[in-house]
């Protein structure tokens, strides 16, 4: 359960869902251990006087089953607010790039102790959007690559969710080469 002040829970809640290192201004930084996606009830202790703002999930969701995904953002969607939204990114699977892919794959490329070890699924702009809108929100695809690896990029900003694994931010993309690509949604609960 987080520990939110009164102040933090009057204010428009941002979260960062397993931050790890993440630490933006104005966002509340989490762990699984603190709040756990899958569990409704470690939300309501959470979350007992207002709504969340905006949800930030970079490399989160491949980590569940699509199932286990659905059922995780249909607990998000009941936190949000009207308006609100998950941004969310994850691994492409249309990707193509054969040492990304490598490294991206269920159950990861190598040691238990590897960050890809406890990924469950590799993503397309499809089941990822299908997988929001099951749990009813409305998806835009902000940068994805479709079935035949082309790249899409549609403009967001930064401001509402820093995803660093863009094309944009991450450090492998250069010169117009893309090394690190990641499906980016915004997922509104309208």
């Amino acid at each position: 359960m987080l520990n939110l002040t009164e102040d933090e829970l009057i204010e428009p809640i941002r979260l960062i869902i397993g931050a790890s290192s993440q630490s933006y201004a104005g966002w509340i930084q989490t762990q699984e251990d603190e709040l756990n996606l899958l569990s409704r009830s470690n939300w309501e202790q959470s979350f007992p006087l207002g709504k969340v703002k905006a949800i930030l999930a970079e490399h989160v969701w491949e980590h569940l089953t699509y199932e286990e995904g659905v059922e995780a953002a249909r607990i998000c969607f009941d936190f949000l607010e009207h308006q609100g939204y998950i941004r969310c990114a994850v691994p492409d699977g249309f990707f193509q790039n054969e040492w990304y892919q490598d490294i991206v794959k269920i159950g990861g490329p190598g040691p238990k102790d590897h960050p890809a070890a406890t990924h469950k699924i590799v993503h397309t702009y499809k089941t990822l959007s299908r997988m929001f809108e099951e749990a009813g929100f409305k998806v835009k695809l902000l940068e994805y690559c479709d079935e035949h690896g082309q790249f899409h990029f549609n403009q967001w900003n930064a401001e509402q969710g820093f995803i660093y694994r863009s094309y944009r931010y991450d450090h492998r993309n250069q010169n117009n080469e893309l090394g690190f690509v990641s499906i980016i949604v915004d997922a509104v609960k309208e």
